[in-house]
Protein backbone atom coordinates (compact mmCIF):
# COMPACT_ATOMS: atom_id res chain seq x y z
CA UNK A 1 0.00 0.00 0.00
CA UNK A 2 1.36 3.39 -1.02
CA UNK A 3 0.71 6.04 1.61
CA UNK A 4 -0.21 9.67 1.08
CA UNK A 5 2.60 12.21 0.84
CA UNK A 6 2.27 15.12 3.28
CA UNK A 7 4.12 18.35 2.47
CA UNK A 8 6.45 19.89 5.07
CA UNK A 9 8.87 22.81 4.99
CA UNK A 10 11.38 24.69 7.13
CA UNK A 11 13.38 27.88 6.63
CA UNK A 12 17.10 28.09 7.32
CA UNK A 13 19.00 31.37 7.40
CA UNK A 14 22.60 31.61 6.19
CA UNK A 15 24.87 34.67 6.24
CA UNK A 16 23.59 35.87 2.88
CA UNK A 17 20.16 34.38 2.25
CA UNK A 18 17.21 32.39 3.52
CA UNK A 19 16.99 28.77 2.39
CA UNK A 20 13.81 26.73 2.18
CA UNK A 21 13.85 22.98 2.80
CA UNK A 22 10.63 21.40 1.55
CA UNK A 23 8.90 18.40 0.09
CA UNK A 24 7.87 16.07 -1.18
CA UNK A 25 7.62 17.90 -4.52
CA UNK A 26 6.10 16.65 -7.75
CA UNK A 27 7.83 16.87 -11.12
CA UNK A 28 5.97 20.00 -12.23
CA UNK A 29 6.92 21.74 -8.97
CA UNK A 30 10.59 20.83 -9.42
CA UNK A 31 10.44 22.32 -12.92
CA UNK A 32 9.80 25.75 -11.42
CA UNK A 33 13.41 25.91 -10.21
CA UNK A 34 16.95 25.79 -11.54
CA UNK A 35 19.20 22.88 -10.52
CA UNK A 36 22.59 23.87 -9.15
CA UNK A 37 25.30 22.94 -11.69
CA UNK A 38 27.58 21.49 -8.98
CA UNK A 39 25.13 18.73 -8.04
CA UNK A 40 27.13 16.16 -10.00
CA UNK A 41 27.88 13.37 -7.49
CA UNK A 42 25.86 10.78 -9.41
CA UNK A 43 25.68 12.10 -12.99
CA UNK A 44 25.85 15.46 -14.81
CA UNK A 45 23.49 17.95 -13.17
CA UNK A 46 20.93 18.19 -16.02
CA UNK A 47 20.58 14.39 -16.17
CA UNK A 48 20.31 14.14 -12.39
CA UNK A 49 17.57 16.77 -12.41
CA UNK A 50 15.63 14.71 -14.95
CA UNK A 51 16.14 11.62 -12.78
CA UNK A 52 14.66 13.46 -9.78
CA UNK A 53 11.61 14.45 -11.80
CA UNK A 54 11.09 10.82 -12.81
CA UNK A 55 11.36 9.63 -9.20
CA UNK A 56 8.89 12.33 -8.10
CA UNK A 57 6.25 10.79 -10.38
CA UNK A 58 6.60 7.27 -8.93
CA UNK A 59 3.74 6.29 -6.59
CA UNK A 60 6.14 5.81 -3.68
CA UNK A 61 8.77 8.32 -4.88
CA UNK A 62 9.53 11.29 -2.64
CA UNK A 63 11.83 14.21 -3.46
CA UNK A 64 12.77 16.78 -0.82
CA UNK A 65 14.87 19.79 -1.76
CA UNK A 66 16.86 22.59 -0.18
CA UNK A 67 16.65 25.73 -2.31
CA UNK A 68 17.31 29.41 -2.55
CA UNK A 69 14.53 31.49 -4.03
CA UNK A 70 14.97 29.88 -7.44
CA UNK A 71 17.78 27.28 -7.29
CA UNK A 72 17.81 23.76 -5.84
CA UNK A 73 21.11 23.36 -3.96
CA UNK A 74 20.45 20.04 -2.25
CA UNK A 75 18.04 17.13 -2.31
CA UNK A 76 17.21 13.71 -0.93
CA UNK A 77 15.32 10.94 -2.73
CA UNK A 78 13.20 8.05 -1.47
CA UNK A 79 11.89 5.20 -3.62
CA UNK A 80 11.57 1.43 -3.68
CA UNK A 81 14.91 -0.38 -4.07
CA UNK A 82 16.06 -1.11 -7.62
CA UNK A 83 14.58 -4.39 -8.89
CA UNK A 84 18.11 -5.66 -9.54
CA UNK A 85 19.22 -5.04 -5.93
CA UNK A 86 19.16 -7.53 -3.08
CA UNK A 87 16.81 -5.23 -1.16
CA UNK A 88 13.96 -5.82 -3.62
CA UNK A 89 14.09 -9.62 -3.20
CA UNK A 90 10.83 -9.86 -1.25
CA UNK A 91 9.06 -6.99 -3.08
CA UNK A 92 8.23 -5.32 0.21
CA UNK A 93 5.91 -2.36 -0.44
CA UNK A 94 6.72 -0.98 3.00
CA UNK A 95 10.46 -0.86 2.26
CA UNK A 96 11.82 2.34 0.72
CA UNK A 97 15.40 3.37 0.12
CA UNK A 98 17.06 6.69 0.68
CA UNK A 99 18.49 6.55 -2.80
CA UNK A 100 20.59 9.71 -2.81
CA UNK A 101 21.36 12.76 -0.74
CA UNK A 102 23.52 15.57 -2.09
CA UNK A 103 24.34 19.17 -1.19
CA UNK A 104 26.17 21.54 -3.55
CA UNK A 105 29.71 22.20 -2.18
CA UNK A 106 29.12 25.94 -1.66
CA UNK A 107 26.13 25.20 0.58
CA UNK A 108 27.66 22.61 2.87
CA UNK A 109 28.06 23.44 6.54
CA UNK A 110 24.50 24.74 7.00
CA UNK A 111 23.02 21.41 8.14
CA UNK A 112 20.94 21.16 4.98
CA UNK A 113 21.38 17.38 4.83
CA UNK A 114 20.15 16.88 8.39
CA UNK A 115 17.24 19.26 7.82
CA UNK A 116 16.22 17.45 4.63
CA UNK A 117 16.00 14.20 6.58
CA UNK A 118 14.13 15.84 9.46
CA UNK A 119 11.54 17.24 7.05
CA UNK A 120 11.18 13.87 5.31
CA UNK A 121 10.37 11.95 8.49
CA UNK A 122 8.10 14.74 9.73
CA UNK A 123 5.53 13.18 7.39
CA UNK A 124 3.54 10.87 9.69
CA UNK A 125 3.01 8.46 6.79
CA UNK A 126 6.72 7.66 6.87
CA UNK A 127 5.90 5.69 10.06
CA UNK A 128 4.43 3.00 7.79
CA UNK A 129 7.80 2.40 6.11
CA UNK A 130 11.14 0.78 6.76
CA UNK A 131 13.70 3.24 5.39
CA UNK A 132 17.14 2.00 4.40
CA UNK A 133 20.27 3.66 3.10
CA UNK A 134 23.21 1.66 1.78
CA UNK A 135 26.40 3.58 2.50
CA UNK A 136 29.51 2.71 0.46
CA UNK A 137 32.67 4.70 1.10
CA UNK A 138 33.48 4.82 -2.62
CA UNK A 139 30.42 7.05 -3.11
CA UNK A 140 31.57 9.57 -0.49
CA UNK A 141 33.14 12.90 -1.43
CA UNK A 142 36.41 12.23 0.40
CA UNK A 143 38.40 14.38 -2.00
CA UNK A 144 36.09 17.38 -1.85
CA UNK A 145 35.75 17.34 1.93
CA UNK A 146 39.38 16.37 2.66
CA UNK A 147 38.07 14.01 5.35
CA UNK A 148 39.36 10.56 6.19
CA UNK A 149 37.03 7.62 5.57
CA UNK A 150 36.27 7.29 9.28
CA UNK A 151 35.70 10.98 9.92
CA UNK A 152 33.38 11.09 6.91
CA UNK A 153 31.45 8.13 8.27
CA UNK A 154 31.04 9.86 11.65
CA UNK A 155 29.57 12.93 9.95
CA UNK A 156 27.36 10.76 7.73
CA UNK A 157 26.03 8.82 10.75
CA UNK A 158 25.27 12.06 12.60
CA UNK A 159 23.40 13.42 9.59
CA UNK A 160 21.42 10.20 9.11
CA UNK A 161 20.50 10.15 12.79
CA UNK A 162 18.57 13.39 12.19
CA UNK A 163 16.15 11.25 10.20
CA UNK A 164 16.19 8.43 12.74
CA UNK A 165 18.42 6.12 10.67
CA UNK A 166 20.93 3.99 12.58
CA UNK A 167 23.58 1.45 11.51
CA UNK A 168 22.28 -2.13 11.32
CA UNK A 169 24.20 -5.36 10.69
CA UNK A 170 23.77 -7.26 7.43
CA UNK A 171 25.54 -9.96 5.45
CA UNK A 172 25.22 -8.02 2.19
CA UNK A 173 28.52 -8.68 0.34
CA UNK A 174 28.89 -5.12 -0.95
CA UNK A 175 28.50 -3.63 2.51
CA UNK A 176 30.84 -6.24 3.98
CA UNK A 177 33.45 -5.38 1.32
CA UNK A 178 34.85 -2.62 3.57
CA UNK A 179 34.43 -1.98 7.31
CA UNK A 180 33.45 1.66 6.71
CA UNK A 181 30.47 0.64 4.60
CA UNK A 182 27.19 0.24 6.45
CA UNK A 183 23.46 -0.26 6.21
CA UNK A 184 21.42 2.53 7.83
CA UNK A 185 17.87 1.72 8.90
CA UNK A 186 14.78 3.42 10.31
CA UNK A 187 11.74 1.28 11.14
CA UNK A 188 8.51 3.25 11.35
CA UNK A 189 6.18 2.99 14.33
CA UNK A 190 3.37 1.45 12.28
CA UNK A 191 5.38 -1.25 10.48
CA UNK A 192 3.92 -4.67 11.26
CA UNK A 193 5.89 -7.32 13.15
CA UNK A 194 5.57 -9.60 10.12
CA UNK A 195 7.27 -7.00 7.94
CA UNK A 196 10.01 -6.46 10.51
CA UNK A 197 10.69 -10.21 10.56
CA UNK A 198 10.75 -10.32 6.76
CA UNK A 199 13.23 -7.44 6.74
CA UNK A 200 15.35 -9.32 9.27
CA UNK A 201 15.55 -12.23 6.82
CA UNK A 202 16.40 -9.80 4.04
CA UNK A 203 19.29 -8.28 6.02
CA UNK A 204 20.75 -11.76 6.47
CA UNK A 205 19.75 -13.21 3.13
CA UNK A 206 22.76 -15.53 2.84
CA UNK A 207 21.89 -17.08 6.17
CA UNK A 208 18.21 -17.54 5.31
CA UNK A 209 18.92 -19.11 1.92
CA UNK A 210 21.76 -21.40 2.99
Amino acid sequence: MIHEKIYSSKQLKTENETMLVEGPLMSNELSNYHFHPDLVAFRPAPKQFEALKEIAELPEGRIYVARTEDTIVGYVTFLHPDPLERWSTFNMEELIELGAIEIAPDYRGYQLGSTLLEIAVADSNMEHYIIISTEYYWHWDLKGTQLSIWNYRKIMEKMMSAGGLKPAPTDDPEIMAHPANCLMVRIGKHVSEASIQKFQRLRFLSRSTS
